[in-house]
């Protein structure tokens, strides 16, 4: 009711497309505000943005992260969590660990989402990744950076098994979307001697060289930006379900 005791008819904020707005997780204000970030990547600064931060990146990512691992994760993996908490969570904390930090700027100028296998906390396990930066923004699905014994483990198992491998990781539909971390800097210099007599018959000897068993897919602005971002994101992520599966068994855990 009005002052005057006549009913104000109901209005949706057509003019500011809230509907629209919040039918989406992110928007472009999340990269505005990490390229400002990145020019002003100072305490004082980040104190006078803390609302923005809030609003435009570290609330919608909270929000992202709660629907997708209700409505998508599930149908991926029923061993992967999504855990919207703001420390220790999904959710990779913007503040910057100052005891390695050479360069001193507090602040961490990206979103970084994982979706962990739940053996995450007590050893290794592959996870989904979700970074976003202005100039870079790419989804990201294996396991990175395991400890020697667990590499030696995987690369025996894809010397061991090059079909499934093959499938895994070389199969057109993997790789219309999906590039495998294969940088010479994340390669060991040659292949371990115990696997020398499998790589003279495998279809990727070079494979068996990897230190990390990850693969990552290119995202664009207008696809995070999308109503559709999460629908578009678990299509990527379910291409990656084979090599999952692989890494997983590998190392027994399920799947």
């Amino acid at each position: 009711m009005s002052c005057f005791g006549q009913p104000t008819p109901f209005r949706w904020e057509t003019s500011s497309n809230m509907f629209e707005v919040m039918s989406r997780h992110f928007t472009p204000r999340l990269f505005k505000f990490l390229r400002e970030l990145a020019e002003n990547n100072e305490r004082f600064w980040f104190e006078e943005n803390k609302q923005r931060y809030l609003t435009d990146l570290r609330e919608p990512a909270r929000r992202f992260i709660t629907d997708f691992g209700t409505d998508h994760l599930p149908s991926i993996s029923s061993h992967l969590i999504a855990d919207a908490r703001t420390q220790g969570g999904s959710l990779n904390r913007i503040y910057r660990d100052m005891r390695y930090n050479r360069d001193g700027k507090p602040y961490k100028t990206y979103v970084s989402i994982q979706f962990r296998h739940e053996s995450a906390l007590g050893g290794p396990g592959p996870a989904l990744h979700l970074h976003l930066e202005p100039d870079a923004c790419w989804a990201g699905a294996g396991l990175w950076h395991p400890e020697a014994a667990v590499a030696r483990q995987i690369r025996h198992g894809i010397a061991e098994n090059g079909d499934e491998w093959h499938a895994a990781v070389h199969s057109p539909e993997f790789n219309e979307s999906w590039e495998l971390a294969t940088h010479d800097d994340l390669h060991l210099k040659r292949i371990p001697a115990e696997l020398k007599e499998l790589a003279q018959t495998h279809l990727h000897p070079n494979d068996l060289r990897l230190r990390n068993f990850g693969a990552s897919a290119k995202l664009t602005h207008a696809e995070i930006t999308s109503k559709d971002f999460p629908a578009l994101l678990a299509e990527r992520y379910h291409s990656t379900r084979p090599l999952l599966a692989f890494l997983t068994k590998q190392i027994g855990l399920g799947f």
